[in-house]
């Protein structure tokens, strides 16, 4: 199951409006990981009624903002993709070395 987290985010001094959140998305599997980092633009208006300013915002409001951002068949096609990498890591379509 992929692991959504806002690493960073940008925002508005004069009055807390997130522009920008920076996320990461991970998969784990055993001892295999794979791992997507991007970023996305957001808009606001301050003076809407469901503004959160960014002192009062939690990591659990603002992921569900970046997969909205994003849609849902991007955020699908990263998660598949995360689990794609898994699989890959465990039967590897090519190896190196030498065989003797």
């Amino acid at each position: 199951m992929a692991t959504w987290q806002v690493v960073n985010m940008e925002h508005n001094t004069a009055d807390g409006g997130v522009v920008v959140v920076h996320w990461d998305v991970t998969e784990v599997d055993g001892d295999y990981s794979a791992r997507r980092y991007g970023s996305v633009g957001l808009e606001y208006d301050a003076s809407d009624a469901g503004f959160i300013p960014y002192a009062d915002l939690t990591e659990a409001t603002v992921i569900p903002w970046v997969k909205d951002s994003m849609g849902s068949d991007e955020v699908t096609a990263i998660e598949t993709k995360l689990t794609d990498d898994i699989a890959a890591q465990k039967a590897p379509a090519q190896e190196s070395g030498v065989p003797w």
